[in-house]
């Protein structure tokens, strides 16, 4: 029974909205740390920023503009309906337009961030 998904596109966006805000919130706690770490320790602050410069700290920096992206944009499209309830009649329709949004605004902005991992 848990592997029969009867959901649609409303239940998918109320999941990846939960997700991406959860990520969010977790990097804003990271982001807390690394900035104490600037005064605290500036050693452990400078190794850091040398993760965040690596291949793996650029990867994770994509999937937070990834999340940064989705929950802004679903965010905007659940205010649209809030505020226009006969919106509701196309949430469908919204989604997918905030994923043809994202996509089109998301890989433009992954590839410059990952353009120096790339060697371009």
């Amino acid at each position: 029974m848990l592997l029969r998904y009867r959901g649609s596109e409303g239940m998918v966006a109320w999941a990846f909205h939960r997700i991406s805000g959860i990520a969010i919130w977790l990097f804003v706690l990271l982001h807390v740390l690394d900035i104490y770490l600037a005064g605290g320790n500036p050693n452990v602050y400078d190794d850091i920023l040398k993760f965040y410069a690596s291949t793996p700290g650029r990867i994770m920096e994509v999937l937070l503009g990834a999340a940064l992206l989705y929950h802004a944009l679903n965010g905007i499209r659940i205010m649209l309906m809030d505020l226009w309830p006969s919106l509701t009649a196309y949430h469908k329709q919204m989604w997918y337009a905030n994923w043809a949004i994202f996509v089109g605004l998301g890989l433009p902005g992954a590839f410059i961030i990952m353009r120096p991992a790339l060697g371009l």
